[in-house]
């Protein structure tokens, strides 16, 4: 059976890299999508990749300003009368040593990463309790699993999402509420570009990680696939991924082989 078929599925950061790629998946499943990220112009031109562009919905958002949340959800509930899937896939890479990370970025990642993504789920969470069913997909990352490099502020903010989440899981199982935490390695999008350095400036360099990444339609079809089965967590990439398990299993291996790998 498929999961997703003429469910409504509001999916952040859809303006590029895995948000932009499961707003395209999730359209030829026959969802309804609605596209959320800061860029207008981009969300139109994602919207026009979509099968049946027409059914799909719009909705400019920014993570920062969390107090548009409740309207722009009741938008969605104008316009649909329903809701059945948050993807939270919004966020905000960095590239910077803490040494030279000023606090501002790291309240700014923080915000977005951590605070952005609870608030939203925080609005939804009212109508999927009253209605007894829905899903939440969290796009974490490896990096929430262990520190790296460049990574302190980015790091912990997904490290932050696992505790929240996890307890969410628990206490809304009762409602039939699934909660799916996504954790990619090196995936090729454009997430570096993005990144800001410790000063607040953007990196805007293609990372080797990223470019050598796995591609990033493999990777939405490992996520529908989790998704669908309710996976309450996953870990998505190539050989980076081992590093989870090495960490747990052999902890002094894995500090011999993370020094040794590239930051970027």
């Amino acid at each position: 059976m498929n999961y997703f078929k003429d469910k409504i599925c509001w999916i952040t950061g859809a303006s590029s890299g895995i948000g932009e790629e499961l707003a395209i998946q999730l359209s030829r499943l026959g969802a309804i999508v609605v596209l959320s990220a800061r860029n207008r112009d981009a969300l139109f031109a994602v919207k026009a990749k979509l099968e049946h562009s027409e059914k799909h919905y719009v909705l400019p958002l920014d993570l920062e300003n969390q107090v548009e949340f409740s309207a722009h959800f009741q938008s969605i509930l104008d316009k649909y009368r329903r809701f059945d899937i948050l993807f939270n896939n919004g966020g905000l890479s960095q590239r910077s040593e803490v040494h030279e990370t000023s606090m501002e970025v790291d309240r700014r990642i923080m915000e977005i990463n951590y605070f952005g993504n609870i608030a939203l789920t925080k609005t939804v969470l009212p109508f999927l309790r009253k209605q007894q069913s829905g899903h939440i997909v969290v796009t974490s990352s490896v990096a929430g699993k262990f520190g790296f490099f460049l990574r302190s502020a980015y790091s912990a903010s997904k490290h932050a999402l696992h505790g929240y989440y996890e307890s969410l899981l628990l206490e809304e199982a009762k409602n039939n509420i699934a909660i799916t935490i996504l954790c990619p390695g090196k995936i090729n999008t454009p997430i570096s570009m993005s990144a800001l350095h410790g000063n607040g400036e953007k990196h805007n360099e293609m990372d080797h990680n990223q470019a050598t990444g796995m591609p990033v339609s493999e990777c939405v079809i490992k996520i529908i696939k989790a998704v669908s089965n309710k996976k309450k967590e996953v870990l998505i990439g190539n050989r980076e991924i081992y590093a989870v398990y090495i960490k747990r299993f052999l902890p002094a291996l894995f500090w011999k082989i993370i020094k040794n790998e590239k930051a970027t």
